[in-house]
């Protein structure tokens, strides 16, 4: 699955190059075109990174429709120096389906690309409360079907899908369940094969009802 990353910038930021050492580097979509784009074309999903740039809105509503129409199967995610709310919206109103800051972690693009890859949405964390307050206000799932999705689940798996759907980061549901990252991540991963959620937005709409009586 190629990672191609489209910014002005002359070389990669050093966390994309130490997460994908494989990835590419363009400054446009027609350069990746004139770059292999066959093949990266028959691929059966590939990512793209998007850098934001100087004039921001215009040039991302263009270039998600470039990749929309050159790369049907692909996933796209918007990197900002600067995240906004509104501007995270807009980019998955367009299409993209992930939207983070241009100098996470390593470790986090792999997060992001492994949400993607599977369906699912990735935005930061205060984005993402904004977007679990917003959405419970608009969804409400019926209590009865809140506890028969937090049957199927063990009973740390069920107290670790309960802090995500409130919008925690996997470090602060491990301060306060005192359990290490790693075994949150494990416990999300299993919680969502068990309920069929693509990411935490979509396990929180699940259990909206539970979340909104809990925050």
């Amino acid at each position: 699955m190629p990672d191609i990353f489209i910014t002005k910038l002359p070389a990669a930021i050093n966390s994309w190059t130490n997460a994908f050492p494989q990835s590419t580097l363009a400054a446009s979509v027609p350069e990746v075109l004139e770059r292999g784009g066959a093949e990266i074309k028959a691929s059966e999903v590939c990512i793209f990174w998007l850098h934001m740039n100087e004039d921001r809105q215009q040039w991302m509503e263009n270039t998600i429709a470039a990749i929309m129409k050159n790369h049907q199967g692909a996933k796209i995610v918007v990197l900002a120096n600067v995240p906004n709310h509104a501007e995270s919206i807009h980019a998955l109103k367009l299409g993209a389906m992930g939207y983070c800051h241009a100098h996470i972690a390593p470790e986090v693009l792999k997060e992001v690309r492994e949400v993607v890859s599977h369906g699912g949405l990735w935005v930061g964390q205060d984005i993402l409360q904004a977007l679990i307050a917003t959405s419970a206000k608009l969804v409400t799932t019926r209590p009865e079907q809140v506890n028969s999705l937090l049957e199927k689940l063990t009973k740390r798996e069920k107290e670790v899908a309960l802090e995500a759907a409130k919008g925690s980061s996997n470090k602060e549901i491990a301060r306060v369940l005192s359990i290490t990252d790693r075994t949150v991540k494990a416990h999300l991963a299993s919680t969502f094969e068990r309920l069929g959620a693509k990411d935490r937005l979509q396990l929180a709409l699940m259990l909206n009802s539970n979340y909104k009586h809990q925050v």
